[in-house]
């Protein structure tokens, strides 16, 4: 298992000591007996960006643990051309335990900014608009457009569907015609400064958020 030693080639350069101070060394012996942990992190420490109560766990525990309290709610983004914010929707997906993130579009997307939280994230790909309207219409879900345009309405003033799909358009464009097409609404980021727009990273996040506003209770100190 790499991911341990994966930790200490992302510090600061001219700080090498830095990483040391991320996550927790080898674990002294006898390790506990708990079929959840990893040997390779046991014995060579983890250094990994997860939260402490994971300390030591294997990638595929980490997984099988937040399936069992993920959110009813999904967020989708097209990837028409290697949209370079994906990897911040992934990452964003797994702080707020959506059920799943959904790329249109393009398979191939920059994993750079997930931070290898894809690795703790269901994944699911579409070639089109038209594939992931009929997934959604089989799982009942309803899309919600998340994008500044014309005729939408503001997203702090809408209740948002217990179970739904978020879903962003490519960063610039914004929602192509053929997801405008498909949503039921269409929900606005009110901005009060002077840029036209926000990126579909940070626009993710805050349209996660709300739906944990409206619909999750604060995670118990356990979680």
């Amino acid at each position: 298992m790499n991911e341990a030693r994966s930790g200490p080639a992302s510090r600061p350069a001219d700080n090498p000591a830095a990483a040391e101070e991320i996550g927790v060394g080898p674990h002294p012996q006898p390790w506990p007996d708990d079929p959840r942990l990893d040997p390779e992190l046991l014995r060579d420490g983890d250094r990994r960006n997860v939260a402490d109560r994971y300390r030591y766990w294997a990638n595929a525990a980490i997984l099988a643990d937040l399936d069992t309290r993920r959110h009813p709610f999904h967020v989708a983004i097209e990837n028409w051309n290697h949209d370079m914010n994906i990897g911040t929707v992934v990452r964003n997906a797994n702080a707020f335990a959506a059920e799943e993130v959904h790329i249109v579009g393009r398979r191939k997307w920059n994993r750079r900014g997930a931070m290898v939280t894809d690795r703790y994230q269901h994944i699911r790909h579409h070639p089109t608009i038209d594939d992931l309207v009929a997934w959604a219409e089989d799982e009942d879900l309803p899309l919600v457009g998340i994008d500044n345009l014309p005729g939408s309405v503001p997203l702090e003033s809408v209740a948002l569907p217990l179970r739904c799909v978020l879903l962003l358009g490519q960063e610039g464009p914004g929602l192509s015609d053929a997801a405008r097409a498909a949503v039921g609404m269409v929900c606005s980021i009110s901005q009060y400064g002077s840029t036209r727009s926000i990126n579909a990273g940070v626009a993710s996040g805050i349209a996660m958020h709300t739906w944990i506003r409206q619909h999750a209770e604060p995670p118990s100190e356990s979680a």
